[in-house]
């Protein structure tokens, strides 16, 4: 059973956060640190409605009938703390680009959601549509395959052209970045990835205890593609030793507004979150 000790259950914190225009919060949880705390367990299962136990129980294994569950309970907890609805209440439905939507909070949230070995996300951002990805770079696909097969003609002499042992990390880059932009459509793969092309600038443009971030990425898109890549703005996020403690996880995000934000001042915040336990921020 993985237990808590007091002063890391006091160190979290359950006050309300507020967050502004243009702020995006980024919380991210573990799915493991809860593993064997029966009691808990029952406590994240009693928030969840029907048909999300429903599909939380279609899960062949059990790891990934209790990570259905701590991800149902963690975006569940962590919206909490931005409104006065506990966290059962939540109400859920899909939008109009069949992306699941609150129908239920008072102020104008957007957020995402994404998954992978030993890691869950979620970005939280008011009224832009928004899409996260987190992926574990240590599978053992055969990456430059994919990216052949999936990736844009820029993109790909990109990748090339770097030296061998740097490939298989902007792999990642790439993916990641073209998930969360997807996600942040909420289309899916309807959008094919060859489509759009992503340019990375290397700089790290912030950088905390936790986390690494880089920020002068240009987007680009087919001429038969009918998007405005103004009104975009993305992010790579490389978790430290902190919070992965291998350094196998990418982060990326994507924010698409109404109009050209490209001077727009974005304040990136992060969160740690052990739902019904608090968080702290990073």
């Amino acid at each position: 059973m993985n237990s808590f000790s007091q002063a890391e259950r006091a160190s979290r914190s359950t006050q309300k956060i507020n967050i502004a225009k243009n702020d995006i919060h980024l919380w991210v949880t573990k799915p493991e640190e809860v593993l064997g705390d029966d009691e808990l367990l029952a406590s994240y299962t009693a928030l969840l409605n029907e048909t999300e136990l429903t599909k939380q129980q279609r899960y062949k294994f059990a790891k990934d009938r209790h990570d259905a569950l701590v991800t149902r309970a963690f975006i569940r907890d962590l919206l909490s703390y931005y409104a006065d609805i506990s966290p059962q209440e939540w109400q859920f439905e899909k939008g109009i680009k069949d992306k699941p939507e609150v129908v239920n909070c008072p102020i104008p949230l957007r957020f995402n959601i994404s998954h992978t070995k030993s890691l869950i996300i979620c970005a939280v951002t008011l009224e832009d549509d928004i899409g996260c990805d987190v992926e574990n770079t240590g599978r053992n696909n055969n990456v430059l395959s994919i990216a052949e097969r999936y990736y844009s003609q820029k993109e790909n002499e990109e990748l090339f052209d770097l030296p061998v042992q740097q490939q298989h990390d902007r792999f990642y880059d790439y993916w990641t970045l073209k998930e969360s932009y997807i996600k942040a459509w909420g289309l899916g793969l309807s959008i094919p990835l060859v489509d759009f092309s992503f340019s990375i600038n290397d700089e790290v443009t912030a950088y905390k205890d936790y986390f690494a971030i880089k920020s002068h990425i240009s987007l680009c898109f087919a001429e038969h593609r009918e998007d405005k890549a103004n009104v975009w703005r993305n992010w790579l996020i490389y978790p430290s030793v902190k919070i992965d403690e291998k350094q196998e996880h990418r982060i990326a995000l994507a924010l698409r507004a109404e109009s050209d934000n490209q001077n727009t001042d974005y304040q990136l915040r992060f969160f740690d979150s052990l739902p019904l336990l608090g968080y702290r921020e990073l």
